[in-house]
Order: structure tokens, then sequence, then C-alpha cells
């Protein structure tokens, strides 16, 4: 399966993304399209014989234009955003001077020479200049046999115009909307330039993030150094980087040190000391010293690239309640258009009332109804979301790891790494008058794991300066240990369970395992066919924000369990600390998938871990959470990743889910309310009671800022504190 991004243009409401998404699932090869109004993008999933051309085609055929999303066509599809936006402006500006004195002489000047005149003069550049997208787009609708809210606006001031026309061409004595035409026109095109203006806004936070990787580098070839644009550096170029300018790409410290502020990507506002052989992460600020380094990941391999496209295609996601505002939206103008006939037809046959009374509450169901509000209720909120939820390191991979976790009310978190800062240390080795000769033994049997623990047992003995033997027949025992020879002889090494497995008896020391487990230290044994040779206890650092992290989500309701491959009585002890009280312990890396499935039968279930070995246990979970360091980002383990090893972040992400699903709860419930209230007021359910008719006018400006109010509430999300 490939996945295809395209930028879509020429949409006017959700109406078109609804049949654009049907288009392209009916090109055969596809899987599942997804057509995005609030972003204007489309994400197809679709076999490899399927070409780009027969995608664009499906598109074009409808209509619209389409282009496939590269680096060059994001800056394009900025600049068209803008261009459309000023469009918008100047043709706002162009109606209201032309609608405006209309207005002014339909209501205060009744006896005004040659009114109808200049009426009609006025009326008819709005109706056809500044109204003729909406000719266009109902064109294009009723071609491929469906409708949107262009046909809405197109029906209805074509009715208020060609009426007024008819009344001034055969019987000049009755009332005639040429004013009422124009005002609607300019108030509908004022809505579309508040909403291209506010949809503009959410999405500054990939504009910040594209904003922060510099045009040019410094590179070093052949011995000269040269300023090249950052697009053009290659993997193993050599780039030196001064206080105050920006890492261009992802690399490794050759020469110099230096202090980083890489705050824009992890959201961490220490900066970062660096020294040679340390990662730099392209985009990040160097704030006091020169470096040289070598260039490691370039392009779109870069970590800030990949955040972009992580935070792009977030956005270009639905989340599982859009899908009855889709439902709604598919129906929605035809539904409309058959009550607009009935209120014509009922006030006019019906009732005792006119022609044109009947006309004016039909054009005025046709311009209130507004299938745009409902459209954007969801994206908008996703797109401000996961656009704060970057600013903070925390990337949010789509709509549903966003609505659902907020539903969360139990989290597992894997120990190491997770819990504790994932770098152990050696504390204590049995019998200590022979620390060096077991030291010996067990770093050259560890060398060749990459396990934390292995590494840390490895850093000691070099730390030591104790020599290592060569190794043969390696062999790892996952959750257990591992075995090896070293000169013929077999060595064991591994936990207190491996040891009783092979037979060793571990009486002479069951006394300290047992106080050093208490101590929520991790034990290791050595041992070789006969008998029990030593003991290695190796301690991890709890995060110091850990039990308050803990403690926000108790005091949230949610339960928090941990998670582990050390026994029960170790696992218990660093738990107590972190202020957990449910422990699994004991437990292989690929049985952690079947605690969560075992615990979504309680509820949705969230799992935090680092992405490496406990990936399967991140996938089974509602809601899979990786941490990461910034760089070794584990990008594909989780529905989202928190860029900072920051417990806090946890909660903030559920907190951000929980203010983004308010948002889009509100904006759908606004949608609509206006809808089911004001179409009916608009075809005049209240006037055998008050008297009164809702204007044209009215309506029409009311259906312009319905849509602007839903983008600017999903925009006050900005304002919501996440601490």
């Amino acid at each position: 399966m490939k996945k295809t991004v395209l930028h879509i243009s020429g949409m006017h409401c959700a109406s078109c993304a609804t049949l654009l998404t049907k288009a392209l699932n009916k090109v055969e090869g596809v899987k599942t399209a997804l057509v995005n109004y609030g972003t204007e993008k489309a994400t197809v999933e679709h076999e490899e014989k399927v070409t780009l051309a027969q995608l664009i085609d499906a598109i074009k055929k409808k209509g619209y234009g389409a282009s496939l999303e590269t680096g060059v066509t994001k800056d394009l599809e900025q600049r068209k955003r803008t261009y459309e936006t000023r469009k918008q402006k100047l043709l706002f500006l162009f109606g209201a001077a032309l609608s405006f004195p209309a207005l002014m002489i339909g209501m205060f000047f009744m006896d005004f020479p040659y009114r109808t005149l200049f009426l009609l003069i006025l009326a008819t550049p709005v109706q056809f200049i500044v109204g003729w997208q909406f000719y266009h787009g109902a064109w294009m609708a009723l071609r491929n046999k469906t409708s949107n809210m262009d046909t809405l606006i197109a029906l209805g001031t074509s009715a208020a115009y060609f009426y007024s026309l008819y009344v001034v061409i055969f019987d000049p004595m009755q009332e005639q909307y040429f004013e009422t035409a124009a005002v609607l026109i300019t108030l509908v095109v004022l809505g579309k330039f508040l909403e291209a203006r506010a949809k503009g806004k959410t999405s500054a936070a990939i504009k910040k993030l594209m904003n922060l990787a510099p045009k040019q580098a410094l590179v070093i070839r052949n011995g000269k150094e040269m300023l090249i644009p950052a697009e053009q550096v290659l993997v193993g170029d050599k780039i030196k980087v001064k206080p105050g300018e920006k890492i261009p790409v992802d690399g490794i410290v050759l020469e110099g040190t230096t202090s980083i502020d890489e705050s824009m990507i992890t959201g961490e506002s220490i900066p970062v000391e660096k020294k040679k052989n340390d990662k730099v992460i392209g985009g990040t600020l160097n704030k006091n010293g020169s470096i040289l380094f070598q260039a490691t990941k370039v392009g779109k391999d870069t970590v800030l690239a990949q955040i972009i496209q992580l935070v792009e295609d977030a956005q270009g996601q639905k989340a599982p309640i859009q899908r009855f505002a889709d439902a709604v939206s598919a129906w929605f103008v035809p539904i409309v258009l058959v009550i607009a006939i009935f209120t014509f037809f009922g006030w006019y046959y019906l009732g005792e009332e006119s022609f044109s009374f009947a006309l004016i509450a039909a054009v005025a169901v046709l311009v209130i109804a507004c299938p745009c509000a409902l459209g954007l209720a969801t994206p908008t909120a996703i797109m401000v979301g996961t656009g704060k939820g970057a600013e903070r390191g925390i990337l949010i991979k789509g709509g549903e790891a966003l609505e659902t976790a907020c539903k969360i009310k139990q989290i597992i978190f894997d120990k190491t790494g997770t819990i504790t800062y994932g770098k152990p240390l050696v504390t204590d080795c049995y019998p200590q008058e022979k620390e060096r000769e077991l030291l010996s033994v067990v770093a050259s049997l560890e060398k060749s794991s990459e396990h934390p623990l292995a590494e840390a047992i490895v850093k000691h003995a070099q730390e030591k300066n104790i020599p290592l033997h060569a190794v043969t027949h390696f062999s790892a025992l996952p959750g257990k240990g591992i075995t090896a020879k070293i000169k013929n002889q077999a060595y064991y090494f591994g936990n207190p369970a491996l040891c009783s497995e092979k037979g060793i008896s571990l009486s002479s020391y069951a006394e300290t395992i047992k106080n050093l487990e208490e101590e929520g230290k991790t034990v290791m044994l050595l041992f070789n066919q006969k008998k029990l040779l030593g003991i290695i206890a190796v301690a991890d650092t709890i995060k110091e924000n850990a039990a308050q992290a803990i403690q926000r989500l108790k005091n949230a309701g949610i339960t928090s369990y941990m998670i582990t491959g050390d026994n029960e009585r170790t696992a218990k002890a660093i738990a107590a600390k972190a202020g957990i009280t449910h422990v699994f312990a004991s437990v292989l890396p690929e049985q952690k998938a079947e605690h969560v499935k075992n615990l979504q039968r309680k509820g949705k279930v969230a799992m935090v871990g680092d992405g490496i070995n406990d990936a399967p246990a991140l996938a089974q979970a509602d809601v899979g959470i990786a941490m990461s360091s910034g760089t070794d980002v584990a990008m594909e383990s989780g529905s989202i990743v928190l860029m900072k090893n920051d417990l806090h972040d946890v909660v903030r992400a559920i907190k951000l889910s929980k203010q983004t699903m308010s948002k889009i709860k509100q904006n759908m419930f606004w949608a609509l309310i206006y809808n089911i209230l004001g179409i009916p007021i608009a075809a005049g359910v209240l006037y055998p009671f008050t008297g009164w008719l809702l204007s044209p006018i009215i309506a029409g400006g009311a259906m312009a800022l319905s849509s602007v109010s839903v983008v600017t509430n999903s925009l006050l999300l900005k304002a919501k504190r996440l601490r």
C-alpha cells in the first residue's frame, strides 16, 4: 500500500469535500480516501498500481484542482491561501462599496429620482462579479449531479435579483429587492474572507515549525567553506555552526562544545550541553560556542521534517465524531432546497401573503442555511489542538487519538525509561573481595548486549579499567538474561528466576537478594553450570516529577499501573516511590500487550513506553504514548509521541484532548442549533404569532458569521492553559 497526499483547490464548503471523497474512493485500487475541507488536503491510501495521474484526474473531473504535496507545493499552497484571502478581501471591499449605497437608497430614499435604475446599476456588478464564484461553484455541483453551499447562495440571490428585474420591466409598482441580493452576496463574501483568514491562523503551528530550519548552511567540502541552500546538504557533509545560528540538519558533533536551545523541538526550556559525538537536531539554536558537525539526516529524514509531517498528517485526519457531521452534510443542501420550496409554496398558495412575501421567505431559508459551520467544527479544532501540542513537544498523530485520549481511565507505564530515567548504575557487587574478577567476566558477557542494564555494567567496568575477555557462543534469553562462553567455560548471567530454572541454589545469598530488591534494585546473578559465582545489583533513578505526575492523574480519576520485567519485590519498591500501587512484575516483553488487553475489559487504556521493546503493547492500547528524548524519536510506535522525557506531558496530552474535544462539541452544538433554529425562523414559523419575518439580509449576515464563529471558537483553544 502507498499513501499520497494531495492539495485540493476550489473547495467552497464541506459538501465539496464529501463529493471528492466519494470520487476518489471510486478509483479502482484505492483503499481509503479522505478529503479534509479544513486543511484543503486529500489523503489517499492505494495500491501501487494506482498512479498520481489517476487520482488527480478523478478530482479534476469534478471541477477541482489538485497537486501532489511536496516542499515546493507547500510554499505554493501557502501563497495560494494568502492570495485567496486577499482576493476575498478585495471582492468584499468592492461589493461593500456598491451594496452599502444600494442599501441606503433602498431603505431611506424611497422617493429618490431614478431610484430603481440606480439600484439596478449598483446591484448588477455585485451579483455577477462579486458573486461569480457562487455561480461557478453551483454550476460545477450541478454538473456533478449534487449541490453545495454555492447552490444555496446562487439560487437565493438570483431569485431576489431576477424577481426584481422582472418587476422593473413588467410591474414597476411592485417592491423590488436589488439591495437585498447585493448585500447578501457582500456579507457572504465577508464571511469567506474572515473564514480564510481564520483558517490560515489554525495552521500557524506548522508555519512556525517550517520556519525553524535555516535556509542556508556553511558546509566544508574539499577543505573549502561554502554557503549553500540547506536542502542541498548531503549526508556526510561537514557543517560549521557559529554562536547564535541555527542547526540546518541533524548530525553528530565532530569538534567543539556548546549549549543548544532545543525548546522549539522538544519543549525543554533549559539549553542542552553538547560535545564531541553528541547528536544535534536541525532547527535548534546554537547558543554560545562554534561547532563542527557531520550531517547524518537531511531533507525529509530529519527530526524536524518528521515532526512537521506527523502534525500535517494528524491535521488531515478526521476524528470519529466527524462521521456524524459528514452524514448530516451529505443530506444538508438537498433538505434545505426542499424546505425552501415548501416555504415558498406554503406561503403563496396556503397563506394569504403575496408572491414577494413567499419569495423573500424562501430566499431567507436558502441563505441562512450553513453546512460549512458543521464541516469546520471538527477539523479546525483538531488543527489548533494538534498544533498547540506540537509547540509543547506533544505530537498527536490524528483525530482518533485526540478523541480517545480524553476517555482514558487507566494508564500502564513501562518502568525503564518511563518511570525511571533509563540510565541505571551499578550499586553493589558480592562477594566484594572478588569485585574486579566478577565485573571482568560479567562485562565481557554483556558487551554484546544493547540492554540498558548491560550498558551500565560495561561502563562501570571501563571506569575501573577492568580488562575484558573474548566471548563466544553468546545467546540472549529474553526476559531472563544471557549465556556465553569465556575460554570454553560456559557462564550464565541473569535474574534469580533463571538461576532457579538451572537448578542453582540461592540460599547463600537469599537475605542479601531480598534486601537489595526491597531497596528497588535490580539483582542479577553470575553462575556456571555448577554454582553461583556472584551478585551484581543495579539501580535506576526514579524521575523527580514521577510521583507528582501520577498524583495529578489520580486526581483526574485515572488509575496508574507499572509494568516491568523486574521481580515483584523490586517492582513494588520502585512503584511505591512513584506513588503507584498497581504493579505487573516479572513480565516478558511479549506479554505486555496481553496485560493491556486484559485491562481493556474495564475501559479505555493508555500505554506509556519508549517504543523499543513495548511496541506491541503500544499498538494494543487504545492510546499508545511513546516517550522520546527528541533525537531517536519513536515516531512509529505510539499514537502520541512525547518529545521530552517529562511525565507531566502525559497529563498535558490528556488535558489537551479534553480541551479540544470540548471545543469540537461546542462547535457542533452551535452549528446544529444555528441551523435547527435559524431555518424555521427564516421560513417564517414565528410570523403567525409575532407578525415578524426574518429579513434575508439578516439571514445572510448570520450565515456569514456562523462559519467564522466556529473557526474563532477553535482558535480560542490557543488561549487555554496547558500546564
